[in-house]
């Protein structure tokens, strides 16, 4: 039986190490993804993610474009980078077989978000909401598919790295008046994520 393993993470840096940790150990490419918030746009010309780093894809994310670039092998993932803006969320980056559950036929274009994205990959609906919150406020998350028999590895690669206790961080969201996840609320910006990132 295949599990699929969620890790949230405070930056794309800490994802993005996690991804080549998961691939270190064994876990195949086709079964790691990444998403990250894109507010602020630093991640428009990372090397890391982009053989074309002249092109803006910032300004694509933000009108739900995919960005289209190949993620060469320093970036721990042999999977297309894609640039998209989510309902709620607003601009992330992406990369992994998830790409292709958020874009759809490719048009940038996102269909049930990210939480239909991930109850795709098999997250239960309730933790998909809060894994799309975690995105919304800045963080990035790591998804790996493994056979139940590697599943707790994978998980404790996550945990060894620094993954959020995400049940932690919802409690803390429901002091300060959170119910759910919102896809018609306005998507938080930088200098919000970087206050809500304060309390942490």
């Amino acid at each position: 039986m295949v599990k699929t393993i969620v890790g949230s993470f405070d930056s794309f840096n800490e994802a993005h190490h996690v991804a080549n940790e998961l691939r270190a150990a064994g876990f195949s490419d086709s079964d790691i993804s990444i998403v990250a918030n894109n507010a602020d746009g630093s991640y428009a010309n990372d090397p890391r993610l982009s053989a074309d780093a002249d092109r803006d894809d910032t300004s694509a994310a933000a009108k739900g474009a995919v960005a289209g670039a190949v993620v060469g092998g320093g970036a721990g993932l042999a999977a297309s980078l894609a640039g998209l803006a989510i309902p709620g969320i607003g601009p992330i980056i992406a990369a992994g077989p998830i790409v292709a559950t958020l874009a759809g036929a490719g048009t940038g274009a996102v269909a049930g978000g990210l939480i239909g994205g991930l109850v795709d990959l098999g997250v239960p609906e309730g933790d998909a909401e809060y894994y799309a919150e975690a995105v919304r406020r800045g963080g990035a998350l790591v998804t790996v598919r493994a056979d139940a028999s590697r599943a707790e590895e994978a998980a404790d690669i996550m945990r060894e790295r620094g993954a959020v206790d995400i049940q932690r961080r919802v409690e803390r969201w429901r002091e300060q008046g959170w119910t759910r996840f919102d896809e018609q609320a306005a998507p938080y910006t930088a200098d919000e994520i970087r206050r809500d990132r304060s309390l942490y």
